[in-house]
């Protein structure tokens, strides 16, 4: 399924649990958009529960997101949020933040760029910019990775700093497995847990149903000086890539996928999570290696616990060993040192390498 996330919505319905933000769903808009007439639906996968024991389990585990040199979140409240990217501070709305602002209004007054929302039109139309006009993009920085933030017309900027945390512990698996590590990123965007992965010496296969979004990450490669690195771009439908490698008996040691709450596919597949969830997570365990190290789920705007996803990704390994940890991302705030919840993610960890 498409994971373009250039065009997500921004007056969406708030979810039901709180704690999660309404990030995927505006990942709707551009899917639904892509395809006039969808295509007929695949025959579904027969899904069996697996033989053997449950792997060990970890949960709930709160993986935190401080404020450093290339991101931070400097306060929130009032339904907005003020962050900083890199030279840029810039006011978006969030509607999780309920609570007052810490900081004072010069400190908010100070944003470079303000999101409106006051216009459907693509482009910068969204955008405000108080002090002087900016460029469409400007140069990031990801633990010494360069890469493009972009004001793009459905207010995101072309990184999710909480997925940070996953980064980091995808790279530290690949550093000391000690031999060669293919890793498989699905639904993935703008590429910066691709460049990580290569960086630390894995062979990347990427997979994006969005042009746009494949052209935005191998410009990134080429801003990181990573283009020698060995990372293929496919731009296609999640589910139907998945499904062809596990055909052909390809096998990867890290999967990561990121799969939106509904979505359209570029030849109109529709991903409804709920009902393909299982069978897309029951595929990724068909793909792995004999030796695997993780699989990576990260979801966003679902009406459900992270319970569901920790006892989905259990049954899917059962019989592997290893473990499954589960609960949220969150963004530590730099003001007052609350914490801003963004998605529910688990993930397999393998017990041996």
């Amino acid at each position: 399924m498409k994971s373009s996330r250039e065009r997500r919505r921004d007056k969406r319905p708030q979810p039901d649990r709180p704690a999660i933000q309404p990030r995927a769903e505006a990942r709707d808009a551009p899917r639904r958009a892509l395809a006039e007439s969808a295509e007929p639906k695949a025959a579904s996968r027969t899904l069996r529960r697996r033989e053997g024991a449950l792997p060990a389990e970890k949960l709930p585990l709160i993986l935190e997101v401080a404020p450093n040199a290339d991101y931070a979140l400097l306060d929130s409240g009032d339904g907005e949020k003020l962050e900083q990217y890199g030279p840029y501070r810039i006011v978006r709305p969030e509607g999780q933040a309920i609570w007052q602002r810490a900081l004072p209004a010069h400190e908010w007054d100070k944003a470079d760029a303000l999101f409106t929302g006051d216009t459907d039109e693509e482009g910068m139309g969204r955008w405000r910019f108080p002090k002087a006009p900016l460029g469409e993009t400007w140069p990031m920085r990801h633990d010494g990775i360069s890469y493009l933030g972009r004001f793009t017309s459905f207010r995101h900027v072309g990184v999710f700093p909480e997925q940070a945390s996953h980064w980091e512990h995808m790279e530290r698996l690949i550093r000391d497995a000690g031999r060669p590590i293919k890793v498989l990123n699905l639904f993935g965007y703008t590429g910066l847990a691709s460049l990580v992965a290569a960086r630390a010496g894995a062979e990347v296969t990427h997979v994006d149903a969005s042009k746009k979004a494949i052209g935005w990450a191998r410009e990134n490669q080429q801003m990181a000086g990573l283009s020698q690195k060995p990372i293929r771009w496919i731009c296609e439908d999640a589910m139907k890539f998945a499904e062809r490698e596990e055909r052909r008996g390809n096998g990867y040691d890290i999967i990561l996928f990121d799969p939106p709450a509904y979505g359209r596919g570029p030849k109109g597949e529709v991903w409804q999570l709920f009902e393909d969830l299982p069978a897309l997570a029951d595929i990724c365990r068909s793909i792995l290696s004999p030796k695997p190290l993780a699989v990576v789920l990260t979801a966003y705007s679902i009406r459900a616990s992270f319970f569901a996803i920790h006892a989905l990704m259990r049954d899917t390994f059962a019989g592997m060993g290893g473990s499954v940890e589960s609960g949220e991302l969150i963004i530590r705030e730099k003001s007052a040192g609350r914490a801003l919840s963004t998605s529910l993610f688990s993930r397999w960890v393998g017990g041996s390498r």
